[in-house]
């Protein structure tokens, strides 16, 4: 296996420079390996069985031409220039785009003046995400030419998770209802995974795309708030000298900005695709090590001055999140990596960044025992719990692959697969905190 994985890494790595789609290249991957199943079987070592079974399904040249040759009508799509309105291109042209994206920046703004002033209305921030997100969705459905069956599919879950947190009887000012609302855009994102992913959600390739696909939205999502932030202060400025009331003007602008920005952005990461493939190794090579150094100083600090009683519920939070990102750049740099590629100096620094942040978990974890273990449980404390423990598993897994990978006794590919199987956790984990916490502490 310690040669077989590191071969078929690079044989995938040569045909992904064609324009071969993930489906077609993980159903020559499955041919593949039952190829070399049978042979192995047969008797030959693991080096034969592979070369054999390459040979028989045709050199790897032959291969990719004759793909094309079969394939001429999707190869001249993908060859269209991004951005084109040619009626044969791709459906996710620019003018496509712009209606979903004025379709969810109308739906916040007349939501918003319905809800009026939203402290006296929060139906709205706890439908936020709801009110725009099915509008990607919808743009995704455009894009891949679901099927029917799809599109139903992906309106009923949505629809499905609008019904829920809406007919829960909510205390006022309940913690419950505040976990809804912050947990519920991370819930609805893992959805969007069905429509983006045509389906295929046992695919370990098509989710490593959402993953890479989710790094490339948020590099540009927020390019496009920083832009929408100059450009708002500066119109803010230059209209000052007629009147013009500069907060009614800011609350028009932001919530419609923001809504239709996270249309725009999808559009942008097929548009401009080769932009950040430029730009994401340098940001991953940039944050990695700043990442690591943050956290393994701060996993020390804490541990030797014994800081454990300044675990607020702020600081928590801030915690949490910070171990989110780490593992959000863990997974970008997997998804941007080449996994034919040796080891190298950042996926040593990547286990120094995971290792600093599993130190810092199981702080945060022991914090929360003892917490919980004076005073009880509480809807915010399992939560943090709950996450916690997760993170916990994903990430002293990872840090045993990485181990192994960089001493040479584990292929990449495992670390990649140990990452796109544990992602459903995490969705579960959010429809848990989404639907049953609610239920589970009454709505207080």
């Amino acid at each position: 296996m310690d040669y077989l994985e590191p071969e078929i890494a690079r044989w995938r790595a040569f045909l992904e420079t064609s324009a071969i789609e993930n489906q077609d290249l993980e159903e020559l991957e499955t041919h593949l390996r039952d190829q070399i199943s049978d042979l192995t079987s047969a008797g030959l070592d693991e080096d034969e069985a592979f070369l054999v079974a390459v040979k028989r399904m045709g050199a790897l040249d032959e291969l990719s031409r004759e793909y094309a040759r079969e394939h001429s009508g999707r190869l001249w799509r993908q060859l269209i220039p991004a951005g084109g309105e040619e009626e044969d291109g791709p459906a996710h042209t620019w003018s496509v785009a712009l209606l979903y994206a004025i379709g969810a920046a109308v739906t916040i703004e007349f939501a918003r003046l319905l809800a009026g002033t939203p402290a006296q209305a929060p139906w709205f921030a706890r439908n936020a995400a709801l009110l725009v997100l099915p509008f990607l969705a919808g743009y995704f459905a455009h894009r891949q030419r679901l099927s029917g069956r799809q599109i139903l599919v992906t309106a009923a879950l949505f629809l499905a998770v609008a019904v829920v947190i809406n007919v829960y009887p909510y205390a006022d000012g309940s913690s419950t209802e505040l976990l809804v609302t912050t947990h519920l855009p991370v819930l609805l994102w893992f959805l969007l995974a069905y429509p983006y992913m045509r389906g295929e959600l046992g695919s370990h390739e098509r989710r490593m795309d959402f993953v890479r696909f989710t790094g490339e939205w948020f590099i540009y999502y927020v390019l496009i708030a920083l832009g929408g932030a100059v450009l708002t202060g500066l119109t803010v400025v230059i209209l000052q000298p007629t009147g013009v009331d500069s907060e009614r003007l800011t609350e028009w602008i932001l919530p419609a900005g923001a809504a239709g920005a996270v249309v725009v952005a999808a559009w942008l990461v097929e548009a401009k695709q080769r932009v950040v493939e430029n730009m994401a190794p340098v940001l991953t090579m940039l944050f990695t090590p700043l990442f690591a150094l943050m956290l393994v100083t701060a996993a020390v600090v804490y541990a030797f001055n014994g800081l454990g009683g300044a675990f607020d519920r702020e600081l928590l939070g801030v915690f949490d999140a910070m171990l989110v990102v780490v593992l959000g750049l863990v997974l970008y740099g997997m998804s941007a990596r080449d996994p034919s590629a040796p080891a190298g100096w950042m996926d040593r620094t990547q286990l120094v960044a995971v290792i600093g942040a599993l130190a810092l978990d199981l702080m945060v974890l022991g914090v929360m025992a003892a917490r919980i273990g004076d005073q009880g449980f509480t809807p915010n404390r399992t939560a943090v719990l709950g996450l916690n423990l997760v993170l916990l598993v994903n990430l002293a897994q990872t840090a045993w692959l990485s181990i192994r990978f960089l001493t040479g006794r584990a292929a990449f590919h495992r670390l990649e697969r140990w990452q796109t199987t544990y992602l459903p956790v995490f969705a579960i984990w959010v429809g848990v905190v989404v639907v049953i916490f609610p239920l589970l502490f009454s709505f207080t």
